[in-house]
């Protein structure tokens, strides 16, 4: 049993917002009240029957939100463990307020069968925190054959996406929106042309490439498939989720589309709300992402679209890669950086605190929004629910450094003092991290 005591409360979902008591009992908030004594607190509210002894945070000077929930992470896990597996990217997760995970399908073996699947979810349940899995739509990520949907759905899958590889055949695509419409699950979508692009992870024809030497991915290779994916997705009235939006234009595409299908939804990420191409020129391959990061003008379109409602999740990409894969030549190193414990600093250096967003508008991208999309229990704070929650403190600082929780460091952000320090992180009632 826990209770905690004077913190300030955002939640999202219900727009509350302000000072109260939260008591945690048998992995669900059992009350949120302006003052629980611990006195009134049962002791034997386990449904064992035995004593439950009480742990006490007082949260004076702290504020409480949902878990936070990421809807896209590479967590690398089966194929690529030196990378990443499932527990360490867990207890990434946990250290960044994470509580809920939607990891990518684009695994070795991919995750296009039922046993693949169920193998992912089985081991993920011995983690602390929640673990969900995305099936692919093509068999192999080949973009040549639709998965079985059905049977996918059924096994658990939370939705459908072939990341890291763009669908190019427009057929496909309407097979799996037509299933996503059938089975009420996301399709969510990497857009990149990939017969436009000479070099990926650096902005084409922009500054970086300038100065490396490259040509790059051009802006027309994320609009142009935005343009087509969302014609079908509103052609459909299907669920649909537009991956990383990079570009100023596919801002403006998906606010047009949802006017037509209030069921598409798409991702901001932390590093394309925060960086531009110059951080590939400071940084190198550790800031060589796809789709890559682009101009002031795109970043402002970004954050835009945020402010506006066009982008309603934000999303790490959480994607590590080793020192010695990044330490290879711009074009040789594998694009992608880790983002689970650094996304909610992000977050309030570059969205909060100028102004852009409320705080309560940043949570709802990182709690409800994604909930709500993905049908996830959790999301919420209120009387009965999981007892899924952040603690932090807006006002402390820390230094990005080394070691990370998880098994990769390639983030551009190492030696940056950044806002915002998790304090605890709960998970069905647990505290499954603690700042010490």
């Amino acid at each position: 049993m826990l209770l905690i005591k004077n913190i300030f409360l955002y939640d999202p979902a219900s727009g509350v917002e302000k000072k109260t008591d939260i008591l945690i009992e048998d992995g669900r908030f059992a009350k949120i009240e302006d003052n629980i004594s611990p006195e009134e607190c049962p002791r034997t509210g386990r449904q064992d029957g035995k004593d439950s002894p009480l742990q006490v945070i007082d949260g004076a000077g702290l504020c409480a939100a949902p878990g936070l929930i990421d809807t896209h992470a590479h967590f690398r896990d089966p194929g690529f463990l030196w990378k990443e597996d499932l527990h360490t990217g867990s207890l990434a997760a946990a250290r960044g307020g994470y509580t809920s995970i939607i990891l990518m399908a684009n695994t070795n073996p991919p995750v296009d069968s039922v046993p693949v699947l169920e193998d992912i979810l089985e081991r993920g349940k011995k983690e602390k925190i929640h673990l969900y899995s995305c099936a692919n739509v093509t068999v192999r990520m080949s973009g040549k054959e639709t998965v079985d949907f059905d049977a996918l759905a059924q096994a658990g899958a939370a939705g459908f996406t072939d990341d890291g590889v763009p669908i190019m055949q427009a057929e496909i695509l309407e097979q799996a929106l037509q299933a996503a419409v059938r089975l009420d699950l996301p399709v969510s979508l990497h857009e990149e042309d990939k017969t436009l692009i000479s070099e990926n992870g650096i902005n084409g024809g922009g500054a970086a490439a300038q100065v490396l030497g490259l040509k790059g991915s051009p802006r027309e290779a994320e609009i142009t498939l935005i343009r087509r994916d969302l014609d079908l997705a509103v052609k459909a009235m299907a669920p649909l989720c537009i991956q990383h939006i990079s570009t100023r234009e596919g801002v403006d595409l998906v606010r047009e589309a949802r006017k037509k299908n209030p069921r598409i939804h798409a991702e901001a990420t932390p590093h394309h709300f925060t960086l531009t191409e110059d951080a590939v020129i400071k940084k190198g391959t550790l800031a060589k992402v796809n789709p890559p990061l682009r101009t002031a003008d795109d970043r402002a379109a970004i954050i835009e679209g945020l402010k506006d409602g066009t982008l309603d999740l934000i999303a790490t990409d959480h994607a590590p890669h080793s020192d010695e894969e990044k330490a290879k030549s711009f074009t040789s190193a594998p694009s992608g950086m880790i983002g689970l414990e650094t996304a909610f600093s992000l977050g309030l250096r570059e969205l909060v605190q100028p102004g852009h967003l409320t705080m309560i508008q940043f949570l709802a991208c990182l709690t409800c929004n994604p909930a709500d999309f993905y049908h996830l229990p959790a999301g919420r704070v209120l009387e009965g629910a999981p007892a899924d929650l952040v603690i932090f403190d807006p006002e402390a600082s820390r230094t990005v450094q080394k070691p990370f929780a998880s098994r990769s460091s390639n983030s551009p952000f190492l030696g940056e003092v950044l806002p915002g320090v998790i304090r605890y992180t709960i998970c069905g009632g647990e505290i499954v991290f603690e700042d010490n």
